[in-house]
């Protein structure tokens, strides 16, 4: 009996692909109409993505098939979904981060940050919370987390280790700074006399002054690991590109009201989302802090002697490799400065507030923008394969003798290929898809009807509730497809009780950055689990406090802040599909 058990969770995926679609349809069948045939497809593909039967990127491939078969939408309406501008913004936008980390950019950033800051312990976790954060504003959360993971375990051996000769006095090349699994007992080397100068190892555990320091230093090791994962998290919803819901959001409020003006670019999600990023930030740095060393501000700080030579060890550790990266090279300074360039062409393409270069140089007839985000991400993108990765000059091929060569541009696309996630843009592309045929089959306004109780409860409430609803789902399933399942129903919901979208679409779009409490809840969360010296009750008792801060820090942002930037006391004529006269004004919202 165990064995078929087994064997029937062997095989739990092929019997989930097969049985869900048949379960399901009983839907389509008693309801033959387009909106219960689209609420199949969404059903069945929010389901996949839920379980993972098959792979997220296969599951966003799923319109494509049913959707013509449905007939809800013809197969070249659907696939034009698939390519949109937040697609190409999300391309664009890592073929940057893609030549920063390439480059070693973002290393050389993270060591000079930390030797500015120090390495007290309060400090040292603020500057490593700060540096991954800025550092995941701009690339991957998990590359961001795969470099700093081992860097701050290097820091703390050094830390934790009474500083002795020369590793005080110059310091030493740390092997913990590459990415591997630290061996669960270290090692140290004595040295015997009695044994002709034989070196026998000794257990690191035996050489420490006590029980309660080794135990204070173990969760001090915890609390470092968790806040490098929990400000990569953070640090993304600072900027559009910084995390990928962020960009679904953008994506499904130009596909579900093409007329908004582009109400969510660049400079506007930067001046709503950064200060709650800042807050959630400072607030975890005080969360962590109180758990992890206690309220010792004297300690805390490095007030002390011994305290002192430490930190004077672990800073030696981060100065020596970072003088180990040498003066920075030609393309460290070419990607610089294209990386700034392409910050600040974002910013001042189409800020609102004044006429952008977009509205200057490039306006339509209604004097908006032409050039998108994404157009500025591309072309700074194709720049890097045109600028040399060393200062122009010839240089001999040492493959062909007496020939010269011309050396590499900063980006080629071998390496693109490899580092591209190229499954989230089909992700991207399946979300926009749902979010089309749930307006095209009429299911958005089924759905918009059953919410309009809605009206009674207060905005604020309604806010609340969906942040905490959605930080609850995205523990269990992937921060991308909680998005895209959810923000057609909420936008659905806004136009029903005439609400501003955005004023549930945002919350929606920051909770799902809230992943704070399991391992499999997000990549770097993993990361830092798979280094040991965490179980999922230190993560789930840490996350869970954090969770609740940041609802409270989102509900705060999106009633304060947030109003002004995107008049959300107001309910859009953008907003209004039925297009009826009486509501092409701007009406206040309840």
């Amino acid at each position: 009996m165990a064995t078929c058990w087994q064997g029937l969770w062997a095989y739990r995926s092929y019997l989930l692909v097969f049985f869900l679609p048949i379960f399901l349809l009983p839907l389509p069948i008693l309801l033959p109409r387009r909106e219960a045939y689209c609420a199949y497809s969404i059903i069945l593909m929010a389901l996949f993505w839920c379980t993972e039967a098959l792979p997220l990127a296969v599951t966003a491939l799923f319109p494509i098939v049913l959707y013509p078969m449905m007939g809800i939408m013809d197969a070249s309406e659907v696939c034009i979904e698939y390519l949109k501008d937040s697609n190409i913004l999300f391309v664009g936008g890592l073929l940057v981060a893609i030549a920063v980390e390439h480059w070693n950019l973002h290393k050389r950033i993270a060591l000079r940050v930390l030797l500015i800051i120090g390495v007290r312990p309060a400090l040292l976790l603020l500057g490593f919370m700060l540096v991954t954060a800025f550092l995941s504003m701009w690339i991957s959360n998990t590359a961001t987390t795969a470099m700093m993971v081992p860097i701050a375990h290097a820091v703390l051996d050094q830390l934790h280790r009474t500083p002795t000769g020369k590793d005080v006095e110059e310091g030493s090349e740390n092997p913990t700074f590459e990415l591997q699994e630290p061996s669960p007992q270290k090692e140290v080397t004595k040295f015997d006399e009695k044994d002709n100068g034989q070196v026998h190892p000794v257990p690191a555990a035996s050489l420490e002054p006590s029980t309660a320091q080794q135990q204070e230093q173990f969760r001090f090791s915890q609390g470092m690991s968790l806040c490098v994962c929990y400000s990569a998290s953070i640090g993304g919803i600072a900027t559009l590109t910084g995390t990928t819901p962020n960009l679904v959001l953008q994506g499904q409020v130009n596909s579900l009201f093409p007329q908004n003006g582009n109400v969510v670019n660049f400079a506007s999600w930067f001046g709503f989302a950064f200060p709650t990023m800042a807050i959630l930030l400072l607030l975890s740095w005080l969360w962590l802090q109180s758990l992890f060393l206690g309220f010792n501000f004297r300690k805390n700080f490095g007030i002390g002697g011994q305290a002192q030579e430490r930190a004077r060890a672990a800073f030696r550790v981060i100065q020596t490799e970072h003088k180990l990266l040498g003066p920075m090279t030609f393309a460290e300074k070419a990607v610089s400065v294209l990386f700034v360039t392409l910050v600040v062409l974002w910013f001042t393409r189409e800020p609102g507030f004044f006429l952008g270069w977009g509205n200057l140089a490039f306006p339509n007839k209604d004097g908006n923008s032409m050039a998108s985000d994404g157009t500025v991400a591309i072309f700074i993108g194709i720049i890097l394969f045109l600028v040399p990765s060393k200062i122009p000059g010839l240089t001999p091929d040492p493959e062909n003798p007496g020939r010269l060569k011309a050396p590499p541009a900063l980006l080629n696309w071998k390496t693109v290929n490899e580092k591209m996630p190229w499954n989230i843009v089909l992700l991207l592309g399946g979300g926009f898809a749902l979010a089309k045929g749930s307006e095209k089959s009429g299911l958005s306004e089924w759905l918009g009807d059953k919410l309009t109780p809605l009206e009674n409860v207060p905005p604020p409430a309604i806010a609340f509730i969906i942040c905490l609803l959605i930080a609850t789902f995205t523990e269990c399933t992937s921060n991308v497809a909680t998005t895209t399942l959810f923000l057609p129903i909420l936008a659905s919901m806004a136009q029903a009780i005439h609400l501003h979208p955005l004023y549930v679409m945002l919350p929606c779009t920051l909770a799902s950055s809230l992943a704070f409490m399991l391992p499999v809840a997000t990549p770097p969360n993993a990361i830092v689990f798979s280094f040991g010296g965490l179980k999922v009750s230190d993560m789930a008792r840490t996350g869970f406090l954090l969770n609740i801060i940041g609802v409270l820090v989102i509900t705060l942002a999106i009633n304060s802040w947030g109003y002004p930037i995107f008049n959300l006391h107001t309910f859009p004529s953008w907003a209004n599909t039925n297009n009826t006269a009486n509501n092409l004004a701007t009406t206040p919202s309840p």
